[in-house]
């Protein structure tokens, strides 16, 4: 009844907001986490994140005048899980700004929310204008490159570097065969989720079919989202809606377009490619070949850079911390 007198007073007179209450989800992340209040498709929401202020060790101290570099994550990820790229970049001298997009880990999670990577990215920049930041370096992993991309789309004038790491949407998926999937079986799937399933599933994909015991804290945070008590139901409807989300939006198309420095970087043995789960075999063998995706990607994109590393995954910062952040930071010494 509450939608139905929403939209009746909407018609008559203004907007009515629901408000949707950061996640009470209680995981330590690495700094303080500060919340961004917008509204949106008549919500009233919050987006957490993170401001690292660059290392007092580092050239540039001063986060008003130091370099701004915007971290997103994927969509098995939070803001935490940069922990290690942060520090690095922060001892570097760089302002590292780190968010969880709406609808994961500590922002708010709805339920009637249609997600778009341009919605993702208008509510990223919103961010960046609270905080007076008219420039800055975008660096995307998985989902979160596929975000990247769409935000450099969106605000070329702003996006001065754009970094993708192992980036999803490199391929549209639907027109290799991909058939569409209700969104109650996503959510069906996502309800199911579990230490065994995510473990197996990273195991194969991220690391390449090697485990390390650090690994399980990137499970069992992500665990203990479909778990909350409160919000484990409304986290799993979300992350069907983004499934959907990157299914059907793809960025493939307009990499020719993008205007940022850009530098491509990709885990060769990574096999990701939405929707491979429920695709017929014919169709799995054609998707998520990385050795041939990355490449391709950094044709389209003008003046990009590839970097390749070809024993490792789906998630190079964290399997190979030393290598991955040795070529992001001889590229950025080199670019400026």
């Amino acid at each position: 009844m509450r939608s139905i007198a929403c939209l009746a007073l909407a018609a008559s007179t203004a907007l009515c907001q629901t408000v949707i209450p950061p996640s009470p989800w209680n995981y330590t992340y690495p700094w303080p986490v500060h919340y961004h209040n917008l509204t949106s498709q008549r919500l009233n929401l919050s987006m957490a994140y993170m401001d690292v202020a660059p290392s007092s060790n580092s050239a540039t101290s001063n986060t008003t005048t130091a370099p701004t570099i915007v971290l997103l994550h994927g969509k098995n990820f939070c803001g935490a899980t940069w922990a290690d790229s942060a520090r690095r970049l922060s001892a570097r001298g760089h302002r590292v700004l780190i968010p969880d997009q709406i609808g994961f880990c500590k922002s708010s999670k709805p339920t009637t929310y249609q997600f778009s990577l341009q919605q993702l990215a208008y509510n990223t920049n919103s961010l960046l204008a609270s905080l007076n930041i008219t420039s800055a370096k975008i660096l995307g992993h998985s989902m979160g490159g596929m975000l990247a991309t769409r935000f450099a789309l969106m605000y070329p004038t702003l996006t001065s570097h754009l970094i993708l790491t192992n980036p999803i949407g490199l391929e549209d998926w639907k027109a290799l065969g991909v058939p569409w999937r209700p969104i109650e079986l996503s959510y069906a799937d996502e309800l199911k989720a579990n230490y065994t399933s995510i473990r197996r599933y990273q195991q194969a994909t991220y690391y390449v079919n090697t485990w390390k015991p650090e690994y399980d804290e990137w499970v069992n945070m992500l665990v203990s989202l479909y778990q909350l008590p409160d919000e484990g139901a409304a986290f799993a409807y979300d992350m069907a809606l983004t499934t959907d989300m990157v299914l059907t939006q793809p960025v493939v198309y307009e990499f020719p377009l993008v205007k940022a420095k850009t530098l491509v970087m990709i885990g060769t043995r990574d096999n990701t490619a939405i929707g491979k789960a429920w695709s017929p075999p014919e169709v799995q063998a054609k998707l998520g070949n990385y050795s041939v995706l990355g490449k391709q990607t950094a044709e389209r994109i003008p003046g990009a850079e590839l970097v390749e590393f070809g024993d490792l995954g789906h998630s190079p910062q964290v399997q190979d911390s030393e290598t991955y952040h040795a070529a992001l930071f001889e590229w950025l010494d080199r670019v400026g």
